[in-house]
């Protein structure tokens, strides 16, 4: 690994100016969306009955489930070196899992999802792969789950033991139609961006020449800085491979809620486990504070109480147990690999500038300097 202090050997320079902290008006919608939910997912639950659906929860299996959710992690270690190939072959399965707790662990204690961007910053700095093109892999990979946590939601919409599509169903349904819908459209246009880059950033351009001055650059900056890194997308066999590692990643996900189930007493199937993660993963992707705490809590609420039919002081004790579970082995993991590299929380909070200022330096913009409309 690199040494101590040392700048990620595809990183820019860091900005000279700092921005506010992470009490500024982001962190605080997250952290005011986070209180109104778990406001809506504790109302009228008996806290004495949760305490005593956790005491009684298998302790093999509940151990077992946070095991499988740990083991998540390595998955998306392996998932991503095919996403990484085209910029970074041969990269290290250490440095990759390390950058990976470390992304998770800043998401889990940090506000405003800064651990994606410290987990392009942290493989960067052990890997030579240029910052910019470490993030485009996350950006692949979030698009990879997006579309595969969605199909397995209809899939389990299609499975025995679905219980039917009343009201709530019919919100759900809704709902996922739309994110799919959005998700298609997406993959469409990157695939356009892909096959035909420079028509894609000369649109770009035009459109872009239309916003305020101060969001063209960034704009198209951002695109090409994508298209440099998005390699994988002209590889299907890679693609293909990164495909196949998101259903492995996602099955091992649902079994670990399924045996989640098991430890608090539910004998739910494995389609209800099928369908919970998803909207769970869907849930989480809100505004919220640090570990998702709200999202998580009433989205396994509703699923499990007004769709499974579950008591609700039941399905928040499994939500909370199992959230804990799985939020404890990364955020030590992760802050122990940060250790490991000498991560300082200072870089650590100026990751996004970073790679937000390695994007301009990629596509020849200084920064300092204003740019022509």
């Amino acid at each position: 690994m690199s040494a101590p202090g040392t700048r990620p050997r595809g990183a820019a320079p860091k900005p000279a100016a700092r921005r506010s902290g992470y009490l500024g008006p982001r962190s605080l919608v997250g952290f005011a969306i986070s209180a109104l939910l778990l406001y809506f997912a504790f109302r009228k639950i008996d806290l004495a009955e949760v305490g005593r659906r956790i005491t009684d929860a298998d302790p093999f299996l509940y151990v077992l489930a946070a095991a499988l959710a740990t083991v998540v992690f390595w998955i998306r270690a392996w998932r991503w070196k095919s996403i990484l190939e085209p910029v970074c072959p041969g990269s290290s399965f250490r440095h990759r899992f390390a950058a990976t707790t470390i992304g998770f662990m800043g998401n889990n204690l940090l506000p405003m999802r800064v651990g994606e961007f410290m987990r392009a910053y942290a493989l960067a700095r052990v890997e030579p792969v240029p910052v910019v093109s470490a993030f485009t892999s996350l950006v692949i990979e979030r698009l990879l789950d997006a579309v595969f946590v969605i199909s397995f939601l209809f899939i389990s919409m299609t499975l025995p033991g679905f219980p039917g599509f009343g009201v709530e169903g019919a919100i759900y349904i809704t709902a996922a139609r739309g994110l799919a819908l959005m998700v298609v459209l997406a993959f469409l246009l990157l695939g356009g961006f892909v096959i035909w880059p420079e028509p894609a950033v000369r649109i770009t351009e035009a459109v872009a020449a239309r916003l305020p001055q101060a969001l063209r650059r960034p704009l198209v900056d951002s695109l090409e800085a994508f298209l440099a890194g998005a390699g994988i997308l002209r590889r299907p066999r890679l693609i293909s491979r990164a495909a196949a590692w998101t259903v492995v990643l996602w099955f091992v996900n649902a079994l670990s809620f399924w045996v989640a189930f098991r430890a608090f007493g539910m004998q739910l199937s494995f389609t209800a486990a099928l369908f919970f993660q998803s909207v769970i993963a869907l849930a989480v992707s809100v505004p919220s504070a640090p570990g998702f705490f709200g999202p998580f809590e009433l989205a396994a609420k509703l699923v499990l109480a007004d769709m499974w039919g579950m008591d609700a002081s039941h399905a928040i004790a499994m939500a909370g147990g199992f959230h804990i579970a799985g939020f404890i082995p990364v955020t030590l993991i992760g802050i122990y690999y940060a250790r490991s590299i000498h991560l300082s929380l200072r870089e650590a909070e100026e990751s996004e500038q970073t790679i937000e200022a390695a994007v301009e330096q990629s596509t020849g913009v200084n920064p300092d300097e204003p740019q022509e409309p």
